[in-house]
């Protein structure tokens, strides 16, 4: 049994930290596209961890359940900041600017961009195995253990979601980061 608050607390604490908080990041940090808040939701989702004095048949649970949380954390993250931001321009009528600081620079933002809406456009549960499997650096059972569903099924779903980017995405030769 994987005890937040057994008697190896800070030992097995930090253990998992180390090893799932660059997972839980890259994820979070994929979906929100803002770093800071990605680490904030990270942080947040290990004091609750703690806070709940959580039990786990193991550490890998641990981390599949930070992951679920993460995830929901950072998809009603963006959901927020999306609202905030067109009750924003509804109130102060004001229109985005791009950098101009270079070709290369504008080029590489007007691409991610173009990757960042393609992957908005796809359904939810194609996109979350895509930035699960892509971003989180997850294998296909890690992705089935976090989202409940078999490893069979996040290799369709990843195929697919894989196949209507490629769709969604203009054929000429395009820079993703």
């Amino acid at each position: 049994m994987f005890l937040i608050q057994d008697g190896n607390t800070r030992a097995e604490f930090r253990r998992l930290y180390d090893t799932v908080f660059p997972i839980l990041f890259r994820v979070a940090c994929r979906i929100t596209s803002n770093e800071e808040a990605a680490e904030d939701l990270c942080q947040e989702a290990f004091f609750r961890l703690y806070e709940k004095n959580m039990a786990f048949p193991n550490a890998d649970e641990a981390k599949y359940w930070l992951i679920r949380v993460v995830k929901n954390a950072a998809l009603n993250h963006v959901k927020r900041k999306e609202r905030e931001r067109r009750a924003y321009q509804r109130a102060f009528r004001e229109i985005a600017q791009t950098p101009e600081t270079g070709e290369e620079f504008i080029l590489k933002k007007e691409n991610q961009d173009e990757v960042r809406k393609a992957l908005e456009k796809l359904p939810e549960n194609l996109r979350i195995v895509l930035i699960l499997k892509e971003y989180g650096e997850l294998n296909y059972k890690e992705i089935g253990r976090t989202l409940g569903i078999s490893e069979g099924n996040v290799k369709v779903r990843v195929f697919r979601a894989r196949e209507r980017l490629a769709a969604l995405l203009p054929k000429e030769d395009s820079y993703v980061s």
